[in-house]
């Protein structure tokens, strides 16, 4: 077996960007609302709620591995994968879950944060919108999703060390410079110019149609 690796572009620029920036404001989110300051709490689920958006439609209008195309699988992969079956670069079949889960979890907790209404320090833009026993239940749900939220992300960094440590692979240098060392010369995500100008429109019109939502 040769001992060559091939220096391929798995992550594109966009979903770098798209990966941290999302990162660094469901932190913010996370430690405003323990501090209490509901109203950098709602600006950045705002933002986080563009960023979602901007990643669902990547994932049909991007390229390369970031397409949903390219990581969803059915049950028979997973199962394989975990019998030992390889698979190409990008999102194995058993990450590909824990990454739909993450954006589910938080889509609707930027979604139903729109609905919240706490009678005391927040109340969300769309609340008077839904009647008051559909803005507490959501009230309520959003607060319990919290606790799936925090429990995805210890998942997903324990899954990190745990490649890191046990099977030795990196998964933040990839997601860092968009390149990873594979054993096979596989066909590279494409990042030029007019894939950056493409997502730099999605993103413009995602965060357009939030702000819209918001001032309805």
């Amino acid at each position: 077996m040769s001992d060559t690796a091939f220096k391929v572009r798995v992550w594109d620029l966009p979903t770098r960007l798209f990966h941290w920036t999302l990162a660094a404001l469901v932190t913010g989110s996370f430690v405003s609302v323990k501090l209490g300051n509901m109203v950098w709490h709602g600006r950045l689920g705002y933002a986080v709620l563009a960023l979602l958006l901007f990643r669902l439609v990547w994932g049909f209008a991007g390229g390369g591995y970031s397409r949903f195309s390219a990581f969803v699988r059915g049950p028979g992969s997973v199962m394989a994968y975990l019998r030992g079956a390889s698979h190409g670069p990008g999102h194995n079949p058993l990450g590909a879950l824990s990454v739909l889960a993450m954006l589910a979890a938080l889509l609707f907790q930027a979604s139903s944060g729109l609905f919240t209404n706490d009678d005391i320090a927040f109340e969300g833009p769309l609340s008077h919108r839904v009647s008051g026993a559909l803005a507490s239940l959501l009230t309520t749900w959003h607060r319990l999703n919290e606790n799936i939220l925090i429990a995805l992300v210890v998942v997903h960094v324990a899954a990190i060390v745990y490649y890191r440590l046990r099977l030795k692979q990196d998964l933040i240098g990839p997601m860092l410079t968009g390149d990873a060392l594979l054993s096979r010369p596989y066909p590279g995500s494409p990042d030029n110019l007019a894939m950056r100008l493409r997502a730099l429109a999605i993103a413009t019109v995602c965060a357009a149609l939030v702000a819209w939502i918001i001032a309805l």
